[in-house]
């Protein structure tokens, strides 16, 4: 962790810190304390210096910051171990393709304030307006078969609901097999992108978007009636960076949870918050169209479809839409 990060943990435990106790846990001198808090406070950090007190937090500004980030997370395992943040960046996943290509380690998040070409499934545009969103990417390289690379979209998709289900009136489902929605409105989607061999998963980049502050006007007009957001939905603003720390942790949760062979488990959770399952569904690939019912997930994460005929349908991807029956 860096110093920044530790100078900030250290402040956000409530009480006053010296610049002694700060210096000595971090074995700097009281004036590089001082510099780091000078720092910290030219990027809009509210930091109350007493002579008797020493260092207080008072307030940390609307933005996306490394350090702050850092200082939020406590024993993580893989995700979350460093934090990469843009200003802007054509998209998140681009940037950790170019990292894994680079050898970077695991666990790598990447943020950006916007994306001048955020993209979803299917070649679909992604609207990321600068300051109102979480849009970011991890670099994952999972000891898994490419065939089962779908654990990590229902172990994202679990992730978030779970970190929204503790924001007061959000109730969020799941859509199989990548969105995530409010009252029947998409409030984020998981776009996962790998690089693999035949018997190995060489790297995989999931892609999140979540539609964090936007207000209404803030969506094209043609999506104003199918997508939302959590200060839409909740009535309030909500503040990112706690929000981006806790979908973190529970994201690294839900990596060991896949990875230590615990995949069942994940799944049950997910199940109960995927409306998909159930639903009588019509899912495109291409210029294929499967009809039927979605019954559940199978060990590998693909969607199993009853169709009209009795036969059992195994989904990996496509376009899935619910079908009114009558």
């Amino acid at each position: 962790m860096t110093i920044d990060a530790q100078i900030l943990a250290a402040l956000r435990k409530g009480n006053s810190v010296s610049g002694a106790e700060l210096a000595s846990a971090l074995s700097i001198s009281r004036a590089a304390v001082w510099a780091r808090i000078e720092e910290l406070r030219s990027l809009g950090y509210e930091i109350e210096a007493s002579p008797h007190e020493g260092y207080t937090l008072r307030k940390v500004p609307d933005v996306l910051h490394a350090d702050d980030l850092l200082s939020r997370l406590h024993h993580v395992t893989v995700i979350g171990r460093d934090f990469r943040v843009f200003q802007e960046t054509t998209s998140t996943n681009d940037i950790a393709e170019k990292l894994a290509r680079d050898g970077v380690r695991e666990g790598v998040v990447i943020f950006a304030e916007s994306q001048t070409k955020g993209r979803g499934r299917l070649g679909r545009k992604w609207v990321s307006p600068p300051g109102k969103g979480l849009w970011f990417s991890i670099l994952l390289r999972p000891a898994i078969p490419p065939q089962s690379v779908t654990w990590m979209t229902i172990a994202a998709a679990t992730a978030l609901v779970r970190a929204f289900r503790t924001i007061p009136g959000i109730k969020p489902d799941i859509k199989w097999p990548n969105d995530i929605l409010i009252n029947g409105k998409k409030v984020a989607g998981i776009l996962t992108e790998m690089s693999a061999e035949l018997d190995k998963v060489r790297h995989l980049i999931l892609g999140i978007g979540i539609d964090v502050n936007l207000e209404k006007s803030d969506l094209p007009a043609e999506l104003q009636q199918i997508a939302t957001s959590l200060r839409i939905e909740s009535g309030h603003k909500i503040n990112r960076a706690e929000l981006a720390a806790l979908l973190v942790r529970n994201l690294d949760h839900d990596y060991e949870r896949v990875t230590s062979g615990r995949f069942a488990e994940l799944a049950e959770e997910w199940e109960e918050h995927c409306t998909t399952v159930g639903q009588e569904v019509e899912i495109i690939m291409g210029d294929r169209t499967i009809q039927g019912r979605a019954e559940a997930l199978d060990a590998d994460g693909a969607l199993l479809v009853r169709t009209e005929h009795g036969r059992l349908e195994r989904i990996i991807g496509g376009d899935v839409r619910t079908r009114k029956t009558t």
